[in-house]
């Protein structure tokens, strides 16, 4: 009965609300007096089911605040709760007392397309709305101004707030002339992955999906998916003489589509519940057994297993594998399968953005479909690569042997790269100088050339001789403490005194979320901007980050008085994942920004890699 009446009276008691002289005073009243009125009325009337207020006051729910961005640019942000969100189409903001100055129209990132029950199709804002005013000054000196800020937010239930109005004060610095005449035009920095999101949200996402395709030929080429090209390569090579264009093409098509599948469903988990499920494959364990699986492979290119295995035996199997020649193409699925699982575990902005939309949407089958689509993209070359690799190569002779050898030592390149992910720096640099070493004796470094010797002997040579050189300068830098096979005496002892820790940037790791708000705290207290990089052994972009970016001269600069923290995540156990989680990352790399008042700066995140120069201007953006 009690259920009923209520049910009858609560219409009744909003409209009187609606109504009530409270309620009409909202533009120049507090706003938390409004929700407190509805509180008091609801609950005097016994609608209310606990002592608890069932929505947030507004204040809590839209954290409002301001600063001077620079003499002639305000900002304007909103912290908003989550099941709550902001209509842009109810942002106005207005100058008062501001003789000599003039607000230009506000700039804010696109939000979502909601379909709301009060207004329709609105475009709103979920967690965070950044608004920034550009103002045209006459009057160039310092100036105190007052700006009204108006706005209106709702919540997910269907509740509606009233139109809340603050008065913000500001003492604008001083400006130059040409400082004063910038146009409005510029554009309010978006982060990739959050435009991508916001796209895919909007009306034009069946051309984003499009878009997608071309996104993934571009990623095919980066250091995370480049390495499947031996893996896949190796398995046509590996079938011998019964490679044909269609046998490859076959092959090919497996590796790709298991790849793509596997991206897709690892993704579409990752948005839906936040974790990414490539991340948990890069464990030592994993990645000692796959690189084991690439030497086991690699020796079979060699014709190590032909020279082993009996006869009777090898004949059998090789009757099989006649009868059943689809083995083999389940076989390049597996490995497509596995490959994308632990080859390429690197968190891109394309990749961030989808997982993002995911993740807020809840639309698992078009994100899916959008992952499917960037994987394909990826696979292309793969597909083009293989096919090409069945067509052109030879059939007999002792060229199918060379060829083979030389795929078995990318494989074992490959097995030692994916090492690099658990090993020290000074174990992968000694395995690449015995790969070197030993390819240089297979090549005839150490044999003496015939007299009658053809070009392509002494050429063959004369490459062995180089490796050879190369492999003992790697053997001899890994002794004496270098890090890089590239620059393999690069920061050793045999070098004197090494500038490395004056090259890179100095980091403080921190571990958990506490490590991360304490430092921001302190930083905060001693007025610093903080820089936080989330980093792993296995994230082969982070580790591109550390050698080309982090050692710029001018990022260093343009991190000067910055405290710069970083996560090492790489064990990725329950503490790491919960300081991703709380930050809505999906792995490494990641870079976060956090303001002088220790509050993040959510619009300047980097996903992904940035290249030295790009990263410094974003640098002097953000801080």
């Amino acid at each position: 009965m009690i259920k009923a009446l209520r049910s009858v009276l609560a219409p009744f008691a909003a409209a009187l609300l609606l109504f009530s002289p409270t309620y009409l005073h909202a533009a120049g009243d507090t706003p938390g007096s409004i929700f407190n009125s509805l509180s008091t009325f609801s609950q005097s009337l016994g609608l209310s089911g606990s002592d608890e207020p069932r929505f947030m006051k507004p204040d809590d729910a839209f954290i409002m605040s301001a600063e001077i961005q620079d003499p002639n640019t305000l900002v304007v942000r909103w912290d908003v709760e989550e099941n709550y969100y902001l209509y842009r189409e109810r942002f106005a903001f207005k100058l008062i007392e501001a003789d000599g100055i003039e607000l230009l129209e506000f700039r804010a990132p696109k939000g979502r397309l909601k379909e709301d029950e009060n207004f329709g199709e609105m475009e709103v804002y979920f967690d965070e709305a950044v608004v920034t005013l550009p103002l045209k000054r006459a009057n160039l000196a310092s100036t105190p101004i007052k700006l009204d800020v108006t706005y209106q937010g709702c919540a997910e239930d269907g509740f509606c707030y009233p139109p809340i109005t603050k008065t913000v004060d500001f003492e604008l610095p001083v400006a130059t002339a040409s400082t004063a005449e910038l146009s409005a035009d510029s554009a309010v920095f978006v982060p990739e992955h959050e435009r991508i999101a916001q796209e895919l949200a909007s009306d034009g996402k069946w051309l984003m999906i499009l878009s997608f395709f071309g996104i993934g030929l571009l990623l095919a080429f980066t250091p995370c998916v480049l390495p499947m090209m031996p893996i896949l390569s190796s398995i046509i090579v590996g079938q011998g003489e019964q490679v044909t264009t269609r046998r490859a093409f076959s092959l090919s098509l497996a590796y790709v589509l298991a790849m793509a599948l596997t991206y897709t469903i690892a993704g579409v988990l990752a948005g839906m519940f936040g974790q990414n499920l490539q991340i948990m494959f890069q464990n030592p364990w994993v990645i000692g057994s796959f690189s084991l699986l690439f030497v086991v492979l690699a020796m079979s290119m060699f014709g190590f297993y032909e020279l082993q295995l009996p006869s009777a035996l090898q004949s059998r199997l090789d009757a099989l594998s006649r009868k059943q020649s689809g083995g083999s193409v389940v076989g390049a699925g597996v490995m497509g399968f596995l490959s994308a699982l632990i080859v390429g575990p690197c968190v891109a902005a394309p990749l961030a953005g989808i997982l993002i939309y995911i993740g807020m949407s809840g639309d698992a089958v078009f994100g899916g479909l959008s992952l499917f689509v960037l994987s394909l993209g990826m696979g292309t070359p793969l597909l083009l690569f293989g096919t090409t690799a069945g067509k052109f190569l030879p059939k007999l002779g002792d060229w199918m042997n060379n060829i083979k050898a030389v795929f078995g030592v990318m494989l074992l390149g490959l097995a030692i790269w994916m090492l690099e992910r658990v090993a020290s720096p000074q174990a992968t640099m000694f395995l690449w100088s015995a790969l070197l070493i030993g390819t240089a004796v297979y090549l005839g470094a150490l044999n003496q050339l015939e007299v009658n010797a053809t070009g392509w002997q002494k050429l063959w040579k004369g490459l062995g001789l180089a490796m050879l050189f190369y492999g003992a300068i790697v053997m001899l830098g890994a002794a004496s403490g270098g890090r890089d096979v590239l620059q393999p005496l690069h920061g050793s002892s045999l070098l004197g005194s090494s500038s490395e820790t004056e090259k890179h940037l100095a980091f403080k790791t921190i571990k958990s979320l506490e490590d991360l708000q304490r430092e921001v705290k302190s930083a905060s207290n001693s007025n610093r901007a903080v820089m936080l990089d989330f980093y792993a052994d296995w994230c082969v972009d982070c580790k591109i980050m550390e050698k080309r970016t982090f050692t710029d001269a001018g990022v260093h600069q343009a991190l000067d008085n910055v405290v710069l923290l970083q996560a090492d995540v790489t064990p990725n156990d329950d503490v790491d994942q919960a300081l991703l989680k709380a930050f809505g990352l999906f792995g490494p790399p990641a870079i976060l920004f956090f303001d002088t008042n220790g509050k993040e700066i959510k619009s300047h995140r980097v996903i992904g890699f940035m290249a030295a120069d790009e990263f410094a201007a974003h640098v002097n953006r953000a801080l």
